[in-house]
């Protein structure tokens, strides 16, 4: 009884699985899911990751620190 099941559920596995590929190959591949390749993403400005850091490696600008003095003095031991 069990051995039935299993196979009856592993060939329509197997058809699902055929099938999803015929769907992929009728529609001519994966569909673009990279941020940095997509269409609306670019009409709406928004980068991958690796894009927005090599954009902020560009424009990166060093700021000074300033140390304050402090007039407190710290005794020593």
């Amino acid at each position: 009884m069990t051995v039935t099941f299993f196979v009856i559920v592993l060939i329509l596995v197997g058809i699902a699985l055929v099938l999803l590929g015929i769907g992929i190959l009728l529609k001519r591949g994966f569909p673009e899911t990279h941020i940095g390749r997509n269409k609306h993403m670019r009409i709406r400005g928004i980068n991958c990751a690796n894009t927005t850091d090599a954009n902020d490696r560009k424009n990166y600008k060093a700021i000074e620190i300033k140390e304050e003095k402090s007039n407190l003095s710290h005794p020593r031991g």
